[in-house]
């Protein structure tokens, strides 16, 4: 039988469509477009999604036999919110996780209503781009369109609702909307009473694994597939990457590099940050994880290389790069705020350390470099809850470039495994759907079945000394600019 991922990202959606064994038959990506509005906004239209869907599975099923596509399941952009009327229709632009509206709903949920209760009530705290400061938002500064609200739904649970007309979400997505009491992986009342909601309008919580629904007979048609195809719930996208590299199981740690860039530990025991820096979610395996958001990971390289320096030739410009563990710029990658460690939506990426030989190459440098410092603020918080990590995997666009991974193995002075099929979100979500239609007992099954490592980035004990003297300097400079950054 063939299973269908579909990775719902900020920029576009890739499809991957995956016999059972876990060979990927066909790889479709469909771009959409991303509304900046004002400054430190982030939207998209809904339905730019569901037409990218479609479009893309016609195309990764065209040369396949569409009676043998069993499945279909996600991994999807967090956070979101979509908001549909009684008659299920988007009532506006949906609201990115990388948004950065909500500082005045963030900071009355974190100091009015008190970290410590939503702690209890949820096991995080408020950051700007959960869901819930996008309520409170909508309430005060769009009144109409907020008593409109019938279904409040995540990005990849509205394409699961066109597909099967069931409003679902899954345990690892909902654990980021901060509506949903992690431990007990159920809504929370005191969250829904805060926001003024009511659980008639969230949708019902599944397990990642677990089927939702078959297609409509309308969505069927226009796909061109069996009604009897099984839709499960899925997962948010950096539980469908670890699902795709095999990072379920305690202890194991999976680094996305993509648009924002995560470290994710998993866990078979619900485990909880007291200090709220790393965030304590449900897993896509029907377990819990530890994860560490920076808003801005790959997108920082793409910014200094397509905007700033104006080339898309990414790998040319790293050639210049030659001593590592030697550079005396730095770079901050706050270009949207950030999150993880620091909770600050008024953070912004800086250069600093320049001097007047400084050359492109060091910029280029910094900004790969800078990335890797910031995911080692998150491992840092997990040393601090007695989490020893001593290797990785890795996924994301990030992870194609062989220097970037010589340079996280040595600043966080792990081992970094590449995977034979780098397809995160993607084949997490195929997995999934096979586990849905039984072709594995569980998640764990599936990922010791279908992961399999190709190489290993292995840390230098002498460029690991560099680097730790870099990162003690590194994790200076946001405190020193952090009062600057809020009054700019």
């Amino acid at each position: 039988m063939l299973y269908i991922g579909i990775d719902l990202g900020t920029s576009a959606v890739k499809l991957l469509l995956m016999q059972a064994d876990g060979t990927i038959e066909k790889i479709v990506s469909k771009e959409y477009p991303l509304s900046f509005p004002k400054p430190g906004w982030s939207e998209q239209n809904p339905s730019d999604w569901w037409q990218a869907c479609v479009a893309g599975i016609r195309e990764l099923t065209a040369d396949a036999d569409r009676s043998q596509v069993a499945g279909i399941s996600f991994g999807g952009q967090m956070h979101g919110l979509v908001a549909l009327d009684d008659k299920d229709e988007v009532i506006r632009p949906a609201i990115l996780w990388n948004d950065g509206r909500t500082t005045e709903e963030t900071n009355y949920l974190n100091e009015t209503i008190g970290k410590e209760k939503l702690s209890r009530y949820t096991a995080n705290i408020a950051f700007a781009g959960f869901t819930a400061p996008k309520l409170l938002w909508m309430k005060k500064q769009e009144p109409e369109l907020f008593q409109k609200i019938a279904k409040i739904m995540l990005p990849k649970d509205y394409i699961a609702y066109k597909l099967t007309g069931v409003h679902s979400t899954d345990v690892s997505d909902a654990s980021g909307m901060l509506l949903m009491d992690v431990r007990g992986k159920c809504w929370s009342d005191e969250m829904l009473e805060i926001c003024g909601i009511s659980s008639r309008q969230l949708p019902k919580i599944y397990e990642s694994y677990e089927p939702v629904g078959t297609l409509l007979p309308e969505a069927a048609k226009m796909l061109d597939l069996p009604q009897t195809v099984i839709v499960a719930a899925g997962a948010g996208d950096n539980a469908a990457a670890a699902v795709g590299t095999g990072t379920v199981g305690d202890g194991n740690c999976n680094l996305s590099l993509g648009t924002s860039g995560t470290v994710f530990i998993a866990s078979e025991r619900f485990v909880a940050d007291s200090h709220n820096a790393l965030h304590a979610f449900a897993h896509a395996d029907g377990h819990y994880h530890l994860m560490g958001c920076m808003l801005s990971a790959a997108s920082c390289n793409k910014w200094w290389m397509e905007d700033i320096l104006g080339t898309k030739e990414f790998a040319a410009q790293q050639e210049a790069i030659t001593k590592l563990g030697e550079n005396h710029v730095y770079f901050l990658p706050y270009l949207m705020g950030e999150r993880s460690p620091h909770n600050d939506p008024k953070a912004r990426g800086t250069f600093i350390g320049m001097t007047m030989d400084t050359t492109r190459a060091d910029l280029t440098q910094a900004v790969l470099e800078g990335v890797a410092f910031a995911l080692r603020d998150s491992f840092e918080v997990a040393k601090l809850l007695g989490i020893r990590i001593e290797r990785t995997k890795i996924c994301g666009g990030g992870a194609k470039s062989a220097l970037w991974k010589k340079m996280i193995a040595n600043i966080l002075h792990i081992k970094v495994d590449t995977l034979a099929n780098e397809e995160g979100p993607a084949l997490g979500g195929a997995m999934l759907a096979a586990v849905a239609n039984g072709e594995y007992q569980n998640v764990a099954q599936a990922a010791a079945a279908i992961v399999k490592v190709a190489d290993t980035a292995e840390p230098d004990e002498r460029l690991a000394a560099l680097y730790e003297e870099r990162y003690q300097t590194f994790r200076r400079i946001y405190p020193a600019l952090k009062e600057t950054f809020q009054k700019m």
